[in-house]
């Protein structure tokens, strides 16, 4: 490398550091946010409102709308059975998120790394995640970790 191209190199790491700002490398790219896939109906709302949900809790979301039944065959295909499912799927690390589960649930999943398909929310639970309601009401509501062989455990409990 050129000396002065290195000195430009080095000033303008010193300037980001002395002003507190990050410095793009292999650490920075370490701590980028973990990216779902979501899959949905691009008429659903509740499924909307999660996807924004997800991308303030960190995640880089992205996004493919299907009929309802590519919508179903994702869901076989992910091993989600119909005791399981939800309105949308989202696959994040390898793990299926199926449905309304909060943020940090799923976090917490890619944090403690368990021998699992994945997780979800069954049904679509008044006050989970994207289902919220005036004035607040909520239904107390699991979020399931399953197998591909379909055994499930409770994860969390909301």
């Amino acid at each position: 490398m050129k000396l002065p191209i290195l000195v430009a190199l080095v000033a303008g790491v010193s300037a980001s550091l002395a002003a507190g700002r990050p410095v793009a490398g292999p650490a920075a790219a370490s701590a980028a946010a973990p990216i779902m896939q979501v899959y949905k109906s691009a008429t659903c709302g509740c499924c909307k409102s999660w996807v924004e949900k997800m991308q303030a809790a960190g995640f880089e979301v992205r996004v493919t709308d299907l009929d309802e039944a590519a919508l179903q065959e994702v869901k076989a295909k992910r091993g989600v059975g119909e005791n399981l499912q939800s309105c949308h799927t989202a696959v994040v690390n390898g793990y299926v998120v199926e449905g309304h589960v909060p943020a940090a649930d799923i976090h917490r999943m890619l944090k403690e790394k368990p021998a699992i398909a994945g997780i979800a929310a069954p049904g679509m639970p008044r006050g989970s995640p994207g289902m919220e309601v005036p004035g607040g009401a909520r239904d107390p509501y699991q979020v399931l970790t399953f197998t591909r062989a379909g055994k499930t455990t409770v994860f969390a409990r909301h």
